[in-house]
């Protein structure tokens, strides 16, 4: 949440937008309906047990069995905060890019069509060579 709070006020100032998401990051971009793709055992395992996008989050150890989550949906709401998906929709259409972590993919067993559109791949390299050309790096 921070992080595309952040990314955004960084896109109203006209500065570039770079989010690298990797291992358990990779959830936000997942597409909250089921795509068919070929798997093996371990990677249905992941697929089963992750989950599938940023309505099916909870909230770190705050959640209470979910009502920590709904909580802070319901303060968010009240302080005209953005949802989730909308404030990761308006990095995306605001001209930030959202860079999904090969390697991290590869090891969940993610594939690219199971991500929300407009969303790349990359390794490490790609965020290194972000944050090398940016003047603020941010690792959250």
């Amino acid at each position: 949440m921070a992080t595309c709070i952040i990314a955004n006020g960084a896109l109203s100032m006209g500065k570039k937008v770079s989010l690298f998401f990797t291992f358990w990051g990779l959830n936000i971009l997942r597409r909250p309906k089921a795509v068919q793709t070929q798997k093996n055992l371990i990677e249905r395992a992941f697929e089963y047990m992750m989950p599938r996008g940023t309505k099916k989050l909870k909230l770190s150890k705050m959640n209470m069995l979910g009502l920590g989550t709904e909580m802070i949906k319901g303060i968010m709401k009240k302080h005209n905060v953005e949802p989730l998906d909308k404030l990761l929709a308006a990095i995306r259409d605001g001209g930030g890019r959202l860079v999904a972590c090969r390697m991290s993919m590869d090891l969940m067993g993610i594939r690219k069509e199971e991500l929300i559109d407009g969303v790349e791949d990359g390794g490490v390299a790609t965020y290194l060579a972000d944050a090398e050309k940016g003047n603020i790096n941010l690792f959250i």
